[in-house]
This record gives C-alpha cells, sequence and structure tokens, in this order.
C-alpha cells in the first residue's frame, strides 16, 4: 500500500460528494443509485477506508476489478454484499465502460446508536465475510431486498419525526434477518461448493496434526485453518455450523482428538509426548480437553486397549 493514495469517508456526505451525487437527503442514511456514482477524480483506481455501513445490491458492476481488504471480486451477477465500517475498499474504474447498475445501502454507526440493532449488529457475521463470499440472490429474494430499502428510502424522504428512526431500523434489521435466511439457503443449494470446502478442511487438518514441527507451531486457529482454505473465517464458521451443527473450533477439537486416540492406542508414547507432538505447551492442557470430549483421561482410554 505504500505510495498509494487512501481515501477517507468518514461520514455519508464525504462518500455521496467523492461520487458525484447530491447531498445525501439524510446526513446519516442513504440509498444510491450506482447508476448515478461518477467518481470525481482522473484516477483509475480508487483505494477508501469509510466509517459506516454498506450493504450493495449489484446486478452489474464494470469491467475493473472491485477488490475488499485482500479479496478481488467482478460483480457479473447480481449479489448482495456487506461493509463493515473500517474497512480498506479498491475499484478500478474504466470511464468507457458502461454504466454498473444497483443500489447501496449506507448507515452511519450514529444512526444505529443506542438502539436494539446497535446491540446485536455485530452477530450478522456476513459483514465479515470477503467480497467472493457475497450473496446470490434468487430474483424472488432480489425483490424482498429491494423493496426494504426502497421503504427505507420512501421514510427518510417523508417527514422526519419522533418515528423515523425506529422505523427504519426495524426495516434495517427485517433486512439483515432476511440476509441470514438467505445465506443459510445459498450454504445448503451449493452444495458441491461447500462440500468442497468440507473436503479441503479434512485435508488441511489432516496434513496439519500429521507435521512433525507441530510441536514448534502450536495448534491451529480458525482463522488460520480458514486463511489456508482462502475464505474469511466468520464465512467458514457460518458454512460448518449450517451443514455441521459444529464451528471451526470444533472441528479442529475433534481432528485433534481422532490423532490422540491414534497415539495412544498405536504408541508407547506418554501423555505428554502425545501433547507436545499434537502442539500443546502444557500436557494438562491436553489431557483436560480429552476429557471433556471423551469423558476418559487419556491414560483410561489408553488402558481400555490393554
Amino acid at each position: 500500500m505504500k505510495g498509494k493514495k487512501i481515501y477517507t469517508f468518514n461520514t455519508v456526505s464525504e462518500f455521496h460528494k467523492m461520487s458525484g451525487l447530491p447531498t445525501p437527503e439524510h446526513p446519516l442514511v442513504s440509498l444510491v443509485d450506482y447508476s448515478l456514482v461518477d467518481y470525481q477524480t482522473d484516477e483509475n483506481k480508487i483505494t477508501w477506508i469509510q466509517h459506516f455501513y454498506s450493504i450493495g445490491l449489484k446486478r452489474h458492476m464494470p469491467k475493473g476489478k472491485f477488490r475488499y481488504g485482500q479479496q478481488q471480486y467482478d460483480f457479473d451477477e447480481g449479489l448482495l454484499s456487506f461493509i463493515a465500517p473500517k474497512q480498506l475498499m479498491e475499484i478500478e474504474i474504466d470511464k468507457e465502460d458502461e454504466k454498473p447498475s444497483g443500489i447501496l445501502l449506507l448507515v452511519h454507526p450514529d444512526f444505529i446508536w443506542q438502539t436494539s440493532l446497535a446491540k446485536h449488529i455485530k452477530q450478522y457475521d456476513f459483514f465479515g465475510y470477503a467480497v467472493n463470499e457475497a450473496l446470490f440472490l434468487s430474483e424472488k429474494e432480489e425483490l424482498i431486498i429491494t423493496d426494504i430499502m426502497h421503504n427505507i428510502q420512501t421514510e427518510y424522504r417523508t417527514n422526519i419525526d419522533r418515528f423515523t428512526q425506529n422505523i427504519i431500523i426495524a426495516q434495517i434489521e427485517l433486512l439483515l434477518n432476511y440476509s441470514e435466511r438467505f445465506y443459510q439457503r445459498q450454504f445448503l443449494t451449493r452444495k458441491k461448493s461447500s462440500h468442497q470446502i468440507l473436503d479441503r478442511l479434512e485435508n488441511i487438518l489432516n496434513e496439519y496434526f500429521e507435521d512433525k514441527e507441530l510441536i514448534n507451531k502450536g495448534l491451529p486457529t480458525a482463522h488460520h485453518i480458514a486463511d489456508l482454505l482462502h475464505i474469511s473465517a466468520n464465512y467458514l464458521g457460518t458454512l460448518l455450523k449450517t451443514l455441521t451443527g459444529q464451528t471451526t473450533q470444533q472441528h479442529i477439537h475433534n481432528k485433534l482428538i481422532e490423532k490422540a486416540k491414534e497415539k495412544l492406542s498405536t504408541t508407547t508414547l506418554s501423555v505428554s509426548e502425545i501433547a507436545f507432538e499434537l502442539g500443546f505447551e502444557h500436557p494438562q492442557s491436553f489431557s483436560k480437553l480429552f476429557k471433556t470430549k471423551t469423558h476418559q483421561s487419556p491414560l483410561e482410554f489408553r488402558h481400555s486397549f490393554n
């Protein structure tokens, strides 16, 4: 990133100005028509950090690439993506390319401050997904999402009163809950890609726990495993929870216990030696986890084979 100019958009108004749009009708909430965006710069690539939430329904993006964090993606189909505040964004611009289409909902954190949504918005894991993990919508699902977004716009365009914020908050929560439902559908209907991830996860865990350097590497983390799978930790966790009912950490522990049982039943290594080989710094931690998972101590398990 050295030498690259990075813009900072602290407000919805600043984003509107950079995008060549009129001043937003509401200072903290705005629905943007992508076809009207005209970035006010001669640069062919813009990088920025935004301090507000954005939910984008994109039906077509220019031939240039869109980057979110370290992920790059071409938006050729209608899909929904979620971006949390303080994220690094990048887009390549070709002013001669056809205009993109879609809508973008911008919500500043100040708008949801001290509301029910502020307390649990971080529970929506998809705000931590990478761009290439966006939500593909069916026509029916897209209609539901666009209707909710336009309801929000209609509300902030009417005379603002003491009910306005609560009604818009309720609509945003409705949008997020529908999105969560649609993501569950996507995990289940895209079985091939989902199960390919499960197969790769199994292979990665097998290789990890068979590594002779595991004693120095230590136990794998959910983030490390997700990196090896080239997906975000949030996406992996939600996918596994949907398909198997278990978290990434539980999958790691299950594989660890499987390898521990193998060593306890087929070798004469001490419990401490097995613990170190499996990446534990303290044997007591290994014994405690083993008993929690199997309801037997490592030695009790070993003796059951004698």
